[in-house]
């Protein structure tokens, strides 16, 4: 690895090596906490001061977003878990809202140089290299994935346009005349551009990019999801981008040697992965819980047991075949998205999965239609036809695309197929449910 940020003697450490500097970081973040954040003082009570190590971090109670957005609340625009002055504050973001009102994100100059170090970690294992022209198609607002995403592009080395959304063909000219290799976007904006190359007769492959780099939506570690875009414009398809904004905005990512999420940030974050009870379960093979983490190092709003409400699998504990020795997973989805159905708890990507299983039949574009505040009988669905799937042929193809989602979830489905290209395409994140109060 080229780069110096990335640190890749790092990614080669041991277990016992990375154990040994995740409790040295942990002690001095513990004192720092405990003095400068009113809001975990207030929280922990006569925890606060007690000498607490890693081995008994169970003995704090875990932090909830809701409480976070209490704390700005009384407190605006930081919350009082922001253990640093207000002088430290070098750039603000703001969450999207998907999942509630929006948090204020308040970053110190040390805090966006971590951001970066770790997302260009996760860059740079998806393949970016310092070779490399990428376009960054992401909203340069407020929220984190536009300027500091970009951060973690540049960190991994290469040379980074800061393109933005919209300006659809702008960007298409724009990614021919800088002969651009990459573009950095949402998974679902491909399929905005492939319309209007199509439009064009413009083949997507003529563009010449060679890698995808992706995140913020599912279905990135499925094959039937990544081929399609593959043969479409022949460039590589990378998860690079998993993490969240309150934590550290990327700190997972795909190699090139399987679809399954390397953990990046282990120099920053401690994490656990506890069951429906609360209760941490070993990172070992297997194991599927609630991901939370803890800051190990966050000057201006560090965090404690923070449950982040995506459920993961750790799929790989042993060295991979990029040489990087971090342990592995796959996020099955998002506690707050989990609807049930007859007594059966449905992540969207398991519906997307049986979807995606069935591309002869539909684009895989398609929408979770929730009527009411549930629990629901169904799961009703609208998904696109295949192009080329005759109207006559509708009526069969949904009876087949609900099997396979019944043999998926073990839910009873209800598809509507509508005309390829009905669904709206975006060139931010595709929320994949569409609740009705009706």
């Amino acid at each position: 690895m080229a780069a110096s940020m990335l640190h890749p003697e790092f990614e080669t450490l041991s277990a016992t090596a990375i154990d040994a500097l995740q409790r040295e970081r942990w002690r001095t973040q513990w004192d720092y906490v405990r003095l400068n954040s009113v809001f975990y003082r207030q929280k922990f009570g006569p925890l606060a001061d007690r000498s607490i190590g890693l081995d008994t971090l169970s003995d704090l109670p875990f932090t909830g977003k809701e409480e976070l957005r209490h704390s700005q609340e009384a407190n605006y625009p930081f919350g009082d878990y922001l253990a640093s002055s207000q002088e430290r504050v070098v750039r603000i973001h703001r969450t999207s809202g998907t999942t509630g009102k929006p948090l204020q994100l308040a970053n110190s100059r040390r805090d966006a140089e971590l951001i970066a170090l770790v997302g260009g970690r996760a860059q740079y294992a998806a393949g970016l290299r310092p070779t490399d022209r990428v376009v960054h198609c992401l909203n340069y607002c407020q929220w984190t994935g536009g300027v500091t995403d970009h951060m973690t592009l540049e960190a991994a080395g290469a040379a980074v346009v800061p393109f933005g959304v919209g300006n659809t063909r702008l960007l298409l000219d724009t990614i021919r005349s800088l002969s651009i290799t990459a573009i950095s976007c949402t998974p679902s904006y491909p399929a905005l551009l492939e319309k209007i190359l199509r439009e064009d007769g413009v083949d997507p492959r003529s563009l010449g990019l060679r890698l995808g780099l992706f995140g913020g939506e599912a279905g990135l570690d499925n094959p039937e999801f990544r081929r399609p875009m593959e043969e479409i414009w022949g460039y590589g398809v990378r998860n690079a981008n998993y993490g969240m904004s309150e934590v550290l905005s990327n700190f997972a990512s795909q190699c090139e040697h399987g679809t399954d999420l390397h953990f990046h940030g282990a120099d920053a974050l401690f994490v656990e992965i506890i069951d429906q009870d609360g209760t941490a379960q070993p990172i070992a093979e297997g194991t599927t819980g609630e991901l939370v983490c803890t800051h190990l190092a966050k000057e201006c709003q560090p965090l404690v047991r923070f449950r982040t409400r995506d459920v993961i699998t750790v799929t790989g504990t042993g060295p991979c075949g990029c040489g990087r020795a971090s342990w592995r997973f796959r996020v099955t989805g998002r506690t707050d998205d989990m609807f049930n159905v007859r007594g059966i708890n449905i992540f969207p990507s398991s519906v997307q999965q049986a979807i995606l299983g069935k591309r002869h039949l539909s684009t895989g574009q398609f929408r979770i239609v929730l009527a009411g505040n549930g629990p629901w009988d169904r799961i009703t669905v609208t998904a696109e036809a295949a192009h080329g799937l005759e109207a006559h042929a509708y009526a069969a193809a949904q009876a087949e695309l609900n099997e396979a989602i019944r043999k998926n979830t073990g839910a009873t489905a209800a598809v509507t197929l509508v005309p390829p290209d009905s669904l709206p395409r975006t060139d931010g994140k595709t929320a994949l449910i569409e609740r009705s109060h009706k």
